[in-house]
């Protein structure tokens, strides 16, 4: 009886050694596999998100493509550039493109750092207070625009002439005296949380015991801000830095909201110089030139940084 018992078990257990050496085989093919057979589906899917459309406006800048003159077809060679390049309105928008990074990453990292230093003290309704101060940033750049131009902005209605008209001063027209401010204002407005949520992070992992012995040892306010708190938040920032330069050089709603790129090419910035000529001029050549020149600078302009970032964090 036991002799069968033993026979009965050696079927299940002859399959279970069968099966494993199975697996084990699928597992040596599996290993066999070519590596870069397993990130042709990435490097795909990259290539259609970046490269593909990459290529297809250099090939189009390079090509005469208007919607106005269909007919009119074949290379252009450098034409598109050679027009691109005497016309002044690229200076122009290159200088304010230039102009408002700089000013909002100025704006937002000085407000955010001051937020992230207030909002890591104590006080009732702290949680609140950075739920609100935070909320801007889910604003849509639209709706943001909206909001500036006929509720703050007004020069008749808006908030900022009703204190005006109370304390007895002139409303300003903010969109036909400060164009550029008041895109820089909208526009920092809506990046102030961003800066001041990675700061106040960043503010967690400070080390308590290193604040109470600089308290202990007589540094406090301004003095343990400036060799603490600032030197701490170094890395942080610069990271900021370079994230919202790479995103704020596409700042385009809140200009055709609230200025329509002007008055005159005021507030034309890169990306805006590109709409004029791809929507407005219906000039596909001419605006993929531009394109290719916004990635130029604005590649300039993070080489820059990132050698900034690198020296920082080599220190």
């Amino acid at each position: 009886m036991r002799k069968r018992a033993d026979d009965n078990l050696a079927g299940p257990r002859m399959s279970l050694i069968h099966l494993s050496q199975g697996l084990n085989a699928s597992q040596r093919i599996s290993f066999q596999m070519p590596k870069w057979l397993l990130i042709m589906p990435c490097i795909g899917l990259l290539f259609i998100w970046t490269t593909f459309p990459l290529l297809t406006t250099i090939y189009y800048s390079f090509q005469r493509y208007n919607l106005l003159n269909p007919m009119v077809t074949g290379s252009a060679g450098v034409e598109n550039y050679t027009y691109l390049f005497t016309d002044p309105a690229l200076y122009v928008a290159i200088a304010n493109t230039l102009i408002l990074v700089g000013s909002v990453v100025f704006v937002t990292i000085v407000v955010g750092t001051l937020l992230a230093v207030l909002f890591d003290q104590e006080f009732p309704g702290r949680n609140i207070a950075r739920v609100l101060a935070i909320s801007p940033f889910f604003v849509m750049p639209t709706v943001a625009a909206l909001i500036w131009k006929n509720l703050l902005m007004h020069p008749i209605y808006g908030v900022f002439a009703s204190i005006a008209n109370s304390v007895g001063l002139a409303p300003v027209d903010w969109f036909t005296q400060w164009p550029l401010l008041s895109v820089v204002i909208i526009v920092s407005w809506q990046w102030i949380p961003f800066a001041a949520l990675i700061l106040i992070t960043a503010m967690q992992s400070l080390d308590g015991e290193q604040m109470e012995a600089a308290r202990m040892d007589g540094a406090r306010g301004i003095v343990a801000f400036r060799y603490i708190v600032l030197p701490f938040l170094a890395r942080p920032i610069a990271i900021l830095v370079l994230i919202e330069t790479i995103f704020l050089f596409s700042v385009f709603a809140e200009i055709l909201v609230t200025t329509g790129g002007g008055p005159g090419l005021e507030t034309t910035n890169l990306t805006y110089l590109i709409y004029i000529k791809a929507i407005l001029e219906w000039n596909i050549g001419g605006a993929s030139a531009a394109g290719i020149v916004s990635i130029v600078v604005a590649n300039v302009v993070a080489f820059v940084l990132v050698a900034t970032v690198a020296r920082n964090f080599a220190k």
